[in-house]
């Protein structure tokens, strides 16, 4: 696993209080949202917009089309993140 991926899960982990899950608990390519992945929801999507950010010093896309492809897993979140910087 690389670095910003273990740091997404572990952002994703304190940022939404899931105190329940470990970084082990996220898959790598795991949907964030919905029935059959993590089970975020829209109130989890901006609390961690605004983790990702504060801790990564991004300014994000208005685009919600875009925005939806960037935060369905953490490899999606990883690659946007790397492609800002």
């Amino acid at each position: 696993m690389s670095d910003l991926v273990i740091q997404i899960k572990e952002l994703i982990i304190d940022s939404l209080g899931l105190e329940d899950i470990t970084v082990d608990d996220i898959g790598d390519d795991m949907a964030l949202f919905g029935d059959d992945g993590l089970g975020l929801d829209s109130v989890d999507a901006l609390e961690l917009g605004l983790a990702i950010q504060k801790n990564f010093g991004l300014q994000m896309e208005n685009d919600s089309s875009k925005l939806r492809e960037h935060f369905f897993s953490v490899n999606s979140l990883a690659s946007y993140i790397q492609s800002k910087h």
